[in-house]
């Protein structure tokens, strides 16, 4: 099968729990395919809680606002659209108190129809019981495996949202990847080592923006165990020591910085040279392409 064009209009959505989430799993990425020369590029961060209840000394109305306001900085910094998901009945989804069911699987079909990106991105779900998990990663990532089959259905959720009406337009169903998951350890799989080397500097600002959390709720809650850096220098040189610790245990390369990504079947799946081409930045040698291929070629002949 030839490989097609380039998109004319490359979207890309990333799906992920909290304010903050995506600097640190694809923002170099969006990055790569902003940077060449794509034209009419659109990056979509789509948020799915609202913020409330990660800080120890701000009340939730108050953490909320913050945190909202520091994401909003960190998109418009890298030029990237933000959404913040809300229920059919106009509520945000709460840390901790999400579940896969049919008001959240509603919102996540509203909110990817309307995007409709060619790829999206979004958290992984451990299949090691051993591995550490984050309770609303896990719930992000079983609702979009959950309604991504339903994505063209046009009907599938019209109960919630009585405004919509025939004639009803078909939609391509976007090509789904899962994120690397820093709460899974090295429980993370990885079938595309994408290089963001040159864009790790947009990673730093992009996250020095989350002050109330990198400063303030991160050292104080102790999950990362780190002092809050005192500066952006500081902060720069941590997330680079992070980042590339987690590659020596992954077994990658240290000179460079990379994200991680693995492709599922839940939604469309494309053609490996098709994958290959439309992604800026990927190490086919870092990259398992030879195992890649085998589980597109058995995907494909199996029907899923």
């Amino acid at each position: 099968m030839p490989v097609m064009e380039i998109f004319a209009l490359m979207r890309l959505m990333n799906i992920h729990a909290h304010y903050d989430d995506f600097e640190f799993t694809a923002c170099g990425t969006f990055a790569n395919f902003m940077d060449a020369d794509r034209e009419g590029f659109r990056g979509r961060v789509t948020v799915c809680t609202d913020g409330a209840a990660g800080h120890h000394r701000m009340s939730r109305d108050e953490t909320a606002a913050v945190r909202l306001q520091e994401q909003e900085s960190a998109m418009a910094m890298a030029g990237f659209e933000l959404e913040t998901l809300e229920y059919p009945d106009g509520a945000r989804p709460k840390e901790g108190q999400m579940t896969a069911g049919p008001e959240m699987l509603a919102a996540l079909w509203m909110s990817i129809r309307s995007f409709r990106p060619d790829y999206l991105f979004c958290p992984p779900l451990p299949s090691d019981v051993s591995a550490g998990l984050h309770v609303d990663h896990v719930v992000v990532a079983e609702s979009i495996r959950r309604v991504a089959y339903l994505l063209n259905v046009p009907q599938a959720y019209t109960n919630f949202y009585p405004q919509l009406s025939p004639p009803w337009e078909s939609i391509r169903t976007p090509v789904i990847l899962t994120v690397s998951d820093s709460y899974m350890g090295t429980e993370n799989p990885f079938d595309l080592v994408v290089d963001i080397s040159d864009r790790f500097d947009l990673v730093c600002e992009t996250s020095w923006c989350h002050q109330s959390q990198i400063r303030e709720w991160l050292p104080w809650v102790g999950r990362h165990q780190f002092r809050p850096p005192e500066n952006y220098s500081q902060w720069c040189d941590f997330l680079r020591q992070r980042v590339l610790a987690r590659q020596q245990n992954l077994g990658l390369p240290t000179d460079r910085i990379f994200e991680l990504f693995s492709l599922t079947a839940w939604g469309e799946i494309p053609g490996l040279e098709q994958l290959l081409h439309d992604f800026p930045g990927v190490d086919t040698v870092l990259s398992p392409i030879a195992e890649l291929g085998r589980k597109i070629r058995r995907w494909k002949t199996q029907g899923t």
